[in-house]
């Protein structure tokens, strides 16, 4: 387990999602879609933000979970909350899920990211419609957040 990858990749997640990036928030921890903070983290906010006539959206969390996918990662990992160890957790199964765990501890950082592109929307390489990320900018962020590249 390369857990100075893991933490970079992570870091870099939130970056792209553009919760970390919000100065009020708690890095990330406790942003809404669209940018707006919930203050406690006993449960997911389950809020529907509507952001255009195109797109609702319940995602919250520095990982931007939508309430739909957090009672099923609650009951599997056996998590008591929302807060930002629960949600690193899941974030973690996720990307495991997705088959791209081996991948971030190995550094083969552009593979990670494409595998993941299906779970988050600012990942390039996906169909959501949403802005994504250059592969460029994320790596950036990667490895200025420690994250080894092979």
């Amino acid at each position: 387990m390369n857990t100075k990858n893991r933490k970079a990749f992570l870091d870099m997640i939130a970056w792209s999602e553009g919760t970390s990036t919000i100065p009020e928030s708690d890095n990330g921890y406790n942003v809404l879609v669209g940018g707006k903070l919930f203050f406690t983290y006993n449960d997911h906010p389950r809020q529907l933000v509507v952001i255009n006539s195109k797109l609702k959206s319940t995602a919250a969390g520095r990982y931007q979970l939508l309430s739909r996918y957090y009672d099923y990662y609650k009951k599997l990992l056996k998590l008591d909350d929302f807060s930002a160890p629960s949600q690193d957790a899941i974030a973690i199964q996720q990307i495991k899920e997705c088959r791209a765990l081996d991948d971030v501890d190995a550094g083969n950082f552009e593979r990670a990211v494409k595998k993941c592109s299906n779970i988050w929307a600012s990942f390039p390489g996906n169909n959501y419609g949403q802005h994504q990320q250059k592969i460029s900018a994320l790596l950036a962020v990667y490895t200025e957040a420690g994250g080894e590249v092979v």
